[in-house]
């Protein structure tokens, strides 16, 4: 068994999201792209709730389906809370995401935080006053199921991590509520070889979701789910239970984490430091030789992602500490050198390759997307098919993008201070010599 899942994603109810974003919407993005397993995003909001109670049907425990498309997709119940508060002496703003069991379990939720006066009509992501911890306890102790990960962890200005409001460490925001924590959320600015490093994420689980705000941009970073080698099935069927038994390593449990889908994180638009305003970026050496004030204005830069890393890493990895595996159809994953750690491969999603191979038309990159998607779901296209049956579908030109992110020789111009990075695949020979190196400088 293999269940691509995205759990984490917003409805047209939440700020700066396509209104387009319905449960039917996501569901179709979701068989488009190849996804398994989604989440229906935004519970807490009134609305939305009553859209997910009047639109799907439970098919197993915790499990959904649209009620009118049975068996399309699979929806989870998950929500992404925002608190902002106050701790030790600093303003923390700090996203959390909440798997739930069940509609019960949702309600019981919904109505305590109305009953703290949080505002949950005001946004699909709920800005609330609550502290992480506190949080965290409230759920626990109305469901001990729910599942609680801190969501994007390193996005400088709303994560636990994040450089602008957030902390240095899990225990310093949860205390002693950290053994609760069983995983962290990547976001794009960050890849698995990059939360290796923090000791206190040695063996907590690394997931990796979307954070869609669009049908297109779902499946952008993803977890594969698959069978336990203690429990191997060809069962299609699975629980919530399974779900988070899995992001808990649980040994005897019926699932684990096989890989995440990874964006580069250089594409991110946090992974280096900068100021948008005055067009200045640093990468990490820079700023630890000019500072993290702009040189133009005077103001504090926003420290990105890399810089952040480096800064709470109990052991930088190099190179030397990885192994890169390719499977049958050229595919590489990587690993920790002692493969004690799920792998990961990163991926550019196919309408922005079909982008670059068509010269940045949107126009005729959607109608290409839409007629391959009609052959083959994109994740197929993307990770499982072989370049003959690539070069079949889409041409010559398809087959040698997919063949060259497949083997991470991409190049990528970092992201900074709310700019997404801008990623090539195809470059002139004459420029190619001098982009490799930065691109394993960047690696």
């Amino acid at each position: 068994m293999q269940i691509i899942a995205d759990l984490q994603l917003h409805s047209r109810y939440s700020r700066a999201v396509s209104p387009n974003m319905t449960l039917p919407e996501i569901s179709r993005w979701s068989k488009l792209k190849g996804i398994q397993l989604v989440a229906t995003g935004d519970w807490t909001h009134p609305l939305w709730f009553r859209s997910i109670k009047d639109s799907l049907k439970e098919t197993s425990s915790g499990i959904f389906t649209l009620k009118d498309r049975p068996g399309e997709t699979n929806f989870l119940l998950s929500t992404e809370i925002s608190s902002i508060y106050s701790q030790g002496g600093q303003v923390r703003r700090v996203h959390n995401l909440i798997f739930s069991p069940s509609i019960e379990t949702c309600e019981k939720i919904i109505k305590e935080l109305n009953t703290r006066g949080c505002k949950l009509m005001a946004d699909g992501r709920p800005i609330v006053g609550i502290s992480s911890v506190d949080l965290l306890k409230l759920v626990l102790e109305i469901d001990e199921r729910v599942l609680f990960i801190p969501a994007h962890a390193w996005t400088p200005w709303f994560a636990v991590f994040g450089s602008k409001s957030g902390f240095d460490s899990l225990s310093e925001c949860f205390g002693d509520e950290a053994r609760h924590i069983y995983a962290i959320e990547t976001g794009l600015s960050s890849d698995p070889i990059m939360n290796w490093q923090i000791k206190e994420l040695k063996n907590r689980s690394i997931v990796s979701f979307s954070d869609a705000h669009s049908g297109p941009k779902l499946g952008r970073e993803a977890t594969v789910f698959v069978s336990n080698e203690s429990n191997k099935t060809h069962e299609t069927h699975f629980t919530y239970n399974d779900i988070t038994g899995a992001i808990k390593q649980d040994r005897e449990g019926k699932l684990k984490i096989g890989f995440t889908i990874e964006f580069f994180p250089e594409e991110g638009k946090y992974h280096w430091s900068g100021h948008r305003v005055c067009s200045i970026r640093y990468n990490a050496r820079e700023i630890k030789e000019k500072g993290s004030i702009c040189p133009v204005c005077g103001r504090p830069l926003t420290v990105g992602v890399e810089n952040r890393v480096l800064d709470l890493s109990e052991k930088l990895l190099g190179p030397e500490d990885l192994l890169l595996m390719k499977n049958k159809v050229g595919l590489t994953f990587v690993y920790d050198k002692e493969k004690t750690r799920r792998p990961f491969v990163s991926m550019i999603p196919l309408l922005e390759i079909l982008l670059e191979l068509n010269d940045h038309s949107l126009t005729k990159a959607q109608k290409e997307y839409e007629r391959l998607t009609l052959e083959a779901a994109e994740f197929d296209i993307l990770l499982k098919k072989t370049y003959e049956e690539i070069e079949r579908l889409g041409g010559e030109k398809l087959k040698q993008a997919v063949e060259i992110v497949r083997e991470r020789k991409v190049f990528v111009d970092p992201g900074y201070d709310g700019v997404f990075g801008k990623v090539k695949i195809f470059k002139e020979d004459e420029e190619n010599k001098n982009e490799k190196t930065t691109q394993q400088k960047l690696f």
